[in-house]
């Protein structure tokens, strides 16, 4: 008897390989996880992996349903000196948030991970891998705080994403960009820069 419906196709592997992923980065976490065993969880070839997603970083990105590649985004924050980063990190965000396309998906994101217990560890490895790291890795910090000054400077923005973007509190969430940037980067600069509680 002829086998009848859809053969699998692009499509199909393409979200099988999506589905292994999600599985390991939230079970194992993005530095742990490997295209092997993504591949192997799949039933799929690791070349194919490559071939749809190209590498580990974009895979993961496609995981979670980033709106942009960070990698992008983070040359611009860091460029100048240490002092200007606050202020360049919080217009970024708020840039990011506040476009129609990006903001729609980035609100979505926060919402997932709210809701599912895997998406929450899913956003929290991108939130550590490929924001938190990648601006902490590139300022002169000291090694043993830098986790702690990421976990407050995470605790501003996506606080502020609550309210500004998901809750949409007012005053907040009509404000001005300046008048957002002016309001937080303070804090961020703090967290940044001032020395820790012991």
């Amino acid at each position: 008897m002829a086998r009848t419906g859809r053969r699998p196709g692009k499509q199909d592997t393409r979200e099988a390989i999506l589905r292994a992923a999600r599985e390991a980065f939230a079970d194992r976490g993005f530095d742990q996880a490997s295209i092997r065993q993504i591949a192997t969880s799949a039933g799929v070839d690791p070349a194919l992996v490559h071939h749809y997603f190209g590498t580990k970083e974009q895979l993961f990105l496609a995981t979670v349903g980033a709106p942009i590649d960070p990698g992008t985004l983070f040359p611009h924050v860091l460029e100048g000196g240490i002092e200007q980063v606050p202020e360049r990190l919080v217009g970024t965000f708020v840039r990011l948030w506040d476009d129609p396309v990006l903001g729609s998906a980035a609100v979505a994101l926060v919402r997932s991970a709210l809701q599912h217990d895997w998406s929450a560890r899913i956003v929290r490895e991108f939130l550590t891998t490929q924001i938190l790291r990648r601006v902490l890795n590139q300022l002169d910090l000291e090694p043993a705080e830098a986790p702690m000054r990421g976990s407050l400077i995470a605790s501003q923005m996506i606080g502020m994403a609550m309210i500004r973007y998901v809750l949409k509190l007012e005053p907040l969430a009509s404000a001005a960009p300046e008048a957002v940037v002016a309001s937080l980067a303070p804090t961020i600069r703090r967290y940044l820069l001032d020395p820790l509680p012991s």
